[in-house]
């Protein structure tokens, strides 16, 4: 049984930063795609960066501003949020896929965590 828990999540003012973190308990999350989404009130859940088995990709919208990273020693993967802003305002959630799993829909991962909020004020 693969468990994911996010945490990080908050309230920050536009311009601010944040750091959520994933980690997993029943597998390693060195050996698997992970990949951060987010979901916005009314709105599909979209994806927001994934880490295979080699750089970060990254949504247009979020390109420049985050960082996806692995610790492998912690066996935590990291989303570093920088230049917040309102329209950034979700639930955030963190998810493994079997490599390699090259992509941003949700749908090629299987295990999910329950998520965090980050919540952006202008």
């Amino acid at each position: 049984q693969v468990r994911l828990v996010e945490s990080g999540g908050d309230s920050v003012q536009a311009g601010g930063s944040l750091r959520l973190s994933c980690v997993s308990s029943g597998s390693s999350l060195s050996t698997r795609a992970v990949g951060w989404f987010r979901q916005a009130p009314g709105k599909e859940r979209e994806g927001v960066s994934y880490i295979s088995d080699g750089s970060g990709v990254y949504a247009e919208s979020v390109k420049g501003r985050f960082t996806i990273s692995r610790d492998n020693v912690r066996d935590t993967v990291y989303l570093q949020m920088n230049n917040l802003k309102p329209e950034d305002t979700a639930v955030y959630y963190c998810a493994t896929g079997p490599l390699p799993v090259q992509s941003l829909d949700p749908r090629a991962y299987d295990y999910w965590g329950q998520g965090t909020q980050v919540t952006v004020s202008s």
